[in-house]
Parts: structure tokens; sequence; C-alpha cells
């Protein structure tokens, strides 16, 4: 089970989240109490471990943008988490997370559309998509021919729900943000158990 934590504003918790077993750790570059700019990124990228990856979140941005904040801050995955056609995938010149917001059953259609490395299911956004803190009915995904080894499942997630959420939906990876942060901040101990719980150590 691949675990990606979300929202990585310092060292500190990037270093948590890495010692605690992450494999992914998500910088947002789009409007969000938890955006960071790519060269404070790049600083917390430069100490990682070769084996966790950084993903650059990008909400509706252009490819010029996308590509030069990549580079920037020396990200291994773009995230894409707002209107992108299928096509955007395609000018991309690093591997890509798609985000999807699950709202009825039918949405998990959209996902066959695009061509791209993990699909990340998430709930609906307030600011954008994902981010609301809140799960989406993990239902809506079960009993669908799916490809859910290439599917992370976000939205909600922490210690207490992971090991259902894992249970019901079947997925590849688990993301979590605000289900490990305290006061709006990252929590070092909850990375610790949320990481623990979700790779069932």
């Amino acid at each position: 089970m691949k675990v990606k934590i979300c929202g990585i504003t310092t060292k500190e918790s990037a270093q948590a989240a890495c010692e605690a077993g992450a494999d992914m750790l998500g910088f947002v570059f789009a409007e969000s109490t938890r955006k960071i700019t790519p060269e404070a990124a790049r600083e917390i990228v430069d100490q990682l471990p070769q084996h966790v990856a950084a993903v650059g979140v990008f909400v509706n941005e252009t490819v010029e943008n996308i590509e030069q904040i990549a580079e920037t801050a020396g990200l291994d995955y773009i995230q894409l988490h707002g209107d992108e056609p299928p096509e955007f995938c395609g000018k991309l010149s690093r591997p890509i997370i798609k985000a999807f917001t699950i709202r009825e059953k039918d949405d998990a259609e959209k996902l066959f559309k695009y061509e791209c490395d993990y699909y990340l299911v998430d709930s609906p956004g307030i600011r954008y998509r994902g981010g609301s803190g809140m799960p989406f009915d993990w239902s809506l995904l079960q009993n669908q021919n799916i490809p859910r080894g290439k599917m992370i499942l976000a939205g909600g997630l922490n210690e207490a729900n992971v090991t259902e959420a894992i249970d019901m939906v079947q997925p590849s990876g688990v993301d979590v943000s605000s289900g490990v942060e305290t006061d709006g901040q990252k929590d070092l101990k909850k990375i610790f158990a949320f990481v623990k719980t979700a790779k069932q150590l």
C-alpha cells in the first residue's frame, strides 16, 4: 500500500513522513492554506530519500508554468486537480496523477478517458477539488470495473477510518493531508500513526 502525505510545507513534516514510511510527498502549488513556493519545495525535495517521490499539485495551470515549477522544485510527479482535459496529460514531461471528484457512481467512468500513471479519487472540495477533509461515499466505487492497481484514494482519510476505506475500495495507495494535521499544521505523531495503520505495520 503506497502512502502519500500531501500539503507538505516544512522540512520537519517531510522528514517525519519519510521516517514513517511514506512513499510520496505532495507539494501544493495551487491556491491553498498549504501552498508552497517552488524554491521552498526544492529545499525540502533535495533532502528526500531517493525512494520517496515528490508530487506537485496543480489546478488549471498552464503547461508552461507546470513545467517551470516542476523543474525548479525537482518534482517526480505532476498531480492535476482541476478541469484539465484528457489531452492535457500528454503535453507534460513527467508522470501524471489525475484527480477526480466522486459525487455519484457515474463519476468513476471519467477515469477511462485519461492516460495517466495514477488516478486519484477524492471528495468534492471547497476551493478546489479535494482538500475538504471529508470522505465521500466509498461504496460508489464498489462493484465497478476500474483500474484499482493505479488508484489512489483520498478525501477525509485519517488513522481511524483508513483501514475501512482500504477494505472497501481496494486502492493501490492512499493520500492524506488534513487527516494528519492538528490546528492546520502537520502533526508528526498523526503522520506516523496514519502510515503505520495504512501499511498495516
